[in-house]
Parts: C-alpha cells; structure tokens; sequence
C-alpha cells in the first residue's frame, strides 16, 4: 500500500502549494482521491501512469476538490484511452461534468461511468476480489464523502519446511495452497494451519477531508491502519471550525486516538500558516505516531 500526495492544501491554489489530490496503490490499484486544480500536471510531475488510473473517487463538490477533474477526463481522451474510467462522487457531478463536455464538444471516445452518491450512511461502492472502498459520511458546507479502502486477507500460504517435517509429499502441494489438509507418510491427516503461513495483516486507509469534528464515522474507521485527516486550523482558530465546517490538528488526532489508528496524517493545511509542522506538534499532544502530508510527498506502507 502506497500513497502519493498530489496536494493538500485548503482554499486557492498557489505556485508552490496545491489542492487535494492523491494517488492510492493498493493491491494493484491504482486509484485517483480527489482532482483538485492541476492534478493531471501533478501526475506527471511525479510520474504517475496516467492509464493505470481507472477509479476517481470525489468527496465533494467544493472547487479545490473536483476542478481539476474536466480537464483530466480530456487528456484522458486525447491519449487514446479506450477502457472504462469509473467516477465516484455526489449527485450532481454527471451533470457538471457531461456540461463541459457537451459545450466544448469534446464528447470521451471511452466508456465514462458515474456513481452518484447521496446516501448519508456508509455504503459499500466498489468491490473485487483484493479490495473494498465503502464512503465515510463527513459533516461539511455541503453533502461530503471520505473513503476507506481496505484489502481483503489473503490466503494462506504453503509452509514448505513444515510440509517436510510433516512427510507431506509435493503432490499434495497444490490441494494445501487451496486449503486442504495434509496426510504424512502413514495416513494420518495433518491440518491445514499446521502447514501454512498466516497471511499478512490486511492493511486499510481512511480518508477524511473536508469535515467539522464528527464522532460518528468512528465505527466505520475502527483500527484503519492509516487515518488521513483534514486539519484547515490549528486550535487558536477553533472557533473558526462551526463557521466552515473544518477541523483543527487537535480535533483530528483526537479522531485517531478514539478510532485506534495506527498512523494519523493530517493535511488539507489553512495557507494563513508560516509553518506545517505547527499542525504536527499540536496533534501530537494527542496521538503518536503522526505525520505532514505535503505535495510530493510520498508513504510507502510496505508490501
């Protein structure tokens, strides 16, 4: 599992600052979080194949969040993209969308699916063999959805000096990957955890930016493995939060804390701050381990 920050930045964009926008890989996914402004230039500024990208998941309608969508969706088309390009977002966003298409002709010659969201409740909106994403209702200015991504546990595998000390012929090797029991040389059943490995701990990242302080996706989020989470403020403008429908790094880590995280990474930072690392030292008041989005940056979760 791998992200890559595009941006995370609140408000405008900047020449050194972006909006949100982030890359996830996960079990051979590639999926898009977010378009802000500028998303396509950043993908290539950090090399990211643009036809690996087949999922775009938008958590709402606000500007610095989907702007930079119409003009991906064209580029898309402009490289000779022939396969499906799925779209998750809220009500609405078709119709956003299919409107700059249809006033610039510029019609994609590839399949365009969208999946309007409206459900305030958490629904599960994509789902294979590998991986699951169900939304995460947040509280903001307008109807807002994060994701959690979560991989499915994989199977077992074969613990092959085990199946030697067992006297389990290779013949069998197969059947035991599949979940078979064993049998030794003299017929005697051996059980199939007695010869495979536990497989890794499935890995799930939560999503959550733009929302006001809310307890409530706490059971969808439980024990995620990494927690993102806007934090526009730090608490000398928490009074500023109510207004905007915004969080501050205090509010976020006490999210992490409550959700059993095992890392929080805030971002979504207010531009009125000479310094991000203020936002880490407050959230740290709280919860450990916490780390900087920032764009470019990239958290490599292992395999």
């Amino acid at each position: 599992m791998k992200l890559t920050v595009l941006g995370c930045y609140a408000a405008t964009p900047r020449t050194f600052t972006n909006p949100t926008s982030q890359v996830l890989e996960i079990k051979n996914h590639l999926f898009l979080i977010d378009c802000g402004e500028g998303t396509q230039v950043q993908l290539r500024k950090y090399k990211v194949k643009f036809s690996r990208i087949n999922h775009i998941f938008i958590s709402h309608l606000h500007g610095d969040h989907f702007f930079g969508l119409p003009g991906l969706i064209s580029t898309f088309r402009l490289l000779g993209r022939d396969k499906e390009l799925h779209i998750y977002g809220p009500k609405g966003i078709k119709q956003a969308i299919t409107l700059f298409l249809k006033l610039g002709d510029s019609w994609t010659n590839y399949p365009l699916i969208f999946h309007e969201l409206e459900s305030k409740e958490s629904e599960l909106i994509f789902e294979d063999e590998k991986v699951t994403v169900r939304t995460v209702p947040l509280i903001h200015r307008v109807y807002t959805n994060g994701f959690l991504f979560q991989e499915k546990e994989s199977p077992r595998t074969l613990d092959v000096e085990a199946a030697r000390k067992f006297g389990v012929d290779r013949s069998q090797f197969n059947n035991i990957k599949n979940g078979a029991d064993g049998v030794d040389k003299s017929g005697q059943k051996v059980p199939n955890k007695k010869l495979t490995l536990d497989p890794p701990e499935p890995k799930s990242y939560a999503f959550c930016s733009d929302t006001m302080y809310n307890e409530t996706i706490l059971p969808t989020i439980q024990n995620v493995t990494v927690l993102y989470h806007e934090s526009t403020f730090l608490e000398s403008e928490v009074h500023l939060c109510e207004k905007t429908k915004h969080s501050t790094a205090m509010q976020a880590a006490q999210i992490a804390q409550k959700a059993n995280a095992k890392l929080l990474i805030l971002g979504h930072y207010s531009t009125r701050y000479k310094s991000i690392r203020f936002f880490k030292e407050e959230a740290e008041t709280i919860f450990a381990p916490v780390d900087l989005a920032d764009d470019g940056k990239v958290f490599d979760f292992g395999d």
